[in-house]
């Protein structure tokens, strides 16, 4: 019985295998971009397996980029240093104490945990910020927030490097100013939304603690296009947090994305379960006019 069972497992896994082909084929050479983030985190096992997820997307052909965030950590940081941290229309006001904390923290203990955890699992990456090489330069989003920053301009050269070099960059959400030595907070989903518009990304993976955008019975969407996105903003159903979130969507879209998903980090193998099954993951927004496909080699 027990060989039976066995027998039936490997079958199993053969199949899906096989069924993955197509899958495969499609994103052979593609640039998705993961936005990391949420409760898996700050748990071992489940960013060892997010690590083990982007190390099979690389060994199959996929150009990934990692952008993480990493809000609870800089509020245990500012806390432990006894700086108080205020919020505006639910932004973290960021004055320049604190962006030398959110520095500190996204680029240094945040960055360097997930390199590792990729370079575990047998990966090659390489941690960067938005500052390194003038990736991502902003301006202030809003004088009330501080250093919070808006990207205005994306010299994505160094990832193309990486990517030829064969390694995966994991990048901090850290603007670079236009004036010396300035330094923006950039929020994790719009520095995503930023990097993979300025690489004309295949696909924009939003992972989070929820199951997809909802409709009014509380039902995932797994499809749709900007111009629901919107209807959906207006009739007040995307609300809450969700609302900066399609707002980074709509944008990536704009700027020459394929499709984006919000989907649930919390799932295992999720960004697997998107990319390489017929099933997919959480809600899609596709591009309605896709840019042609990069040759690939």
């Amino acid at each position: 019985m027990r060989l039976q069972k066995m027998n039936r497992d490997w079958i199993s896994t053969a199949k899906t295998l096989a069924e993955a082909l197509p899958y495969l084929q499609r994103y052979a050479g593609a640039i998705v971009v993961v936005k990391f983030g949420g409760n898996a985190m700050g748990d071992d096992e489940a960013m060892a397996d997010f690590a083990r997820d982007i190390v099979l997307m690389k060994q199959v052909g996929v150009n990934p980029v990692v952008v993480h965030g990493g809000g609870p950590m800089i509020n245990d940081m500012l806390a432990k240093l006894g700086i108080k941290s205020e919020f505006v229309r639910g932004k973290r006001v960021t004055d320049k104490a604190a962006v030398e904390v959110v520095e500190m923290v996204l680029s240094g203990v945040v960055n360097k945990r997930i390199v590792q955890a990729i370079n575990d699992q047998g990966g090659r990456a390489v941690g960067i910020s938005g500052k390194d090489d003038d990736l991502m330069v902003c301006v202030a989003d809003d004088p009330e927030l501080g250093f919070v920053g808006k990207p205005v301009e994306m010299n994505v050269q160094v990832l193309r490097d990486l990517f030829s070099a064969g390694i995966i960059p994991v990048v901090a959400p850290v603007g670079t100013g236009m004036a010396d030595n300035e330094t923006f907070n950039v929020n994790g989903d719009t520095a995503a939304g930023a990097i993979a518009g300025a690489l004309k990304a295949d696909r924009l993976l939003l992972l989070t603690d929820v199951a997809g955008i909802k409709n009014k019975d509380g039902q995932v969407l797994t499809q749709l296009d900007p111009e629901q996105i919107n209807e959906l903003i207006e009739d007040g159903t995307i609300s809450g947090g969700m609302i900066p979130k399609t707002e980074t969507v709509l944008a990536a879209i704009e700027a020459g994305v394929r499709a984006v998903v919000i989907l649930d980090g919390r799932l295992p193998n999720a960004t697997l379960l998107e990319l390489f099954t017929e099933h997919g993951a959480g809600s899609i927004i596709r591009n309605p006019n896709p840019p042609p496909r990069a040759a690939r080699r």
